[in-house]
């Protein structure tokens, strides 16, 4: 396994990280795809196995059985050998300082732990100050219930709006953020991810494979997931028409080393320069698969090849 520092902060992370979206009980209103709880342990026990370290939650995830799932499954390992990152925003009061205070402790118990590794705004808030969320974080950090803070999905100028507050007013800044980045979608490159490599901002990507699509050369699937995934739906088959060339474009470099499409697709994004890729896969052979991509080395010509064919999206994931 590949380690990396995150971004600014003194935490180290595996390469490959276990997005932990797809843990939890099925409710009506949420995902009908995720699994129980042994099948769940069964994927982060084996993720333990293969040297991955870190993991990746959130408070509404199945209505916070995720986190109830993953701090039971890693109520056996030291806590110093795993990092556990969750989020908040998608909960009353988005993220204002009564909800972010309310909201971290309900996650402390969630995953029975005294801290978090990292913390993440799960989008941007039009609705409360960056004063009074950063301020809010802030104060985790200082009573040590938070190690560091990261963003996920928001427009750059507005990440860049927290990180200057935060500087301007010796307040802790983002280490990190969680984009909507791959081969099909790579709108981030015009300015959230220049910017964050710039100021050494580690980037933790979600939808690496584009919810499966580029890990076949069919665009369709047949799986639970795939029939249910309303959201992938419409992040990715509007642009089905053109998208389906870059796929054709990552099974002819897999076929050319002889590996999968998935291995293609994450090695682009290790050669991108990305610090932690977020798997949200349900099964041990997907794991095992990725881990396998940290050794593929695409070259120059094949990365141009591989994005020659993209054509600009509508933002996807920004609000």
């Amino acid at each position: 396994m590949l380690y990396k520092k995150l971004g600014n902060s003194d935490i180290e992370v595996s390469a490959l990280c276990v997005g932990c979206m797809s843990f939890g009980q099925v409710f009506e209103d949420f995902l009908p795809w995720v699994l129980n709880y042994e099948e769940s342990k069964r994927i982060i026990d084996h993720a333990l196995d293969l040297g991955i370290n870190f993991f990746d939650t959130a408070n509404t995830y199945s209505h916070g059985t995720s986190e109830q799932f993953l701090g039971k499954a890693l109520a056996h390992v030291p806590r110093d050998k795993v990092i556990i990152a969750s989020k908040v925003y998608f909960n009353e009061g988005k993220l204002s300082k009564k909800a972010i205070l309310r909201e971290i402790d309900l996650s402390l118990k969630n995953l029975q732990t005294d801290y978090l590794d990292l913390y993440i705004i799960h989008r941007f808030d039009y609705e409360t100050s960056i004063e009074e969320t950063m301020c809010a974080l802030d104060s985790l950090v200082k009573a040590g219930k938070v190690r560091a803070l990261g963003a996920s999905a928001m427009y750059a100028y507005q990440f860049i709006s927290m990180q200057q507050f935060a500087k301007e007013n010796n307040l802790t800044q983002f280490v990190s953020m969680q984009n909507h980045y791959n081969l099909l979608y790579r709108e981030e490159e015009r300015e959230m991810i220049p910017w964050c490599k710039q100021t050494n901002v580690a980037l933790t990507p979600y939808s690496p494979l584009a919810s499966g699509r580029l890990s076949r050369l069919v665009w369709e699937s047949k799986t639970k997931r795939f029939v249910s995934d309303k959201i992938a739906a419409l992040k990715y088959d509007s642009t089905k028409d053109s998208d389906a060339k870059i796929v054709e474009h990552v099974a002819q470099i897999a076929a050319k080393y002889n590996v999968s499409m998935t291995n293609v697709a994450l090695a682009w994004l290790q050669a991108k320069g990305v610090c932690s890729i977020i798997l949200g896969s349900t099964s041990i052979a997907q794991y095992d698969d990725a881990v396998k991509s940290l050794e593929l080395k695409l070259t120059k010509s094949d990365i141009e090849y591989l994005e020659q064919m993209y054509m600009p999206h509508k933002v996807m994931g920004a609000k």
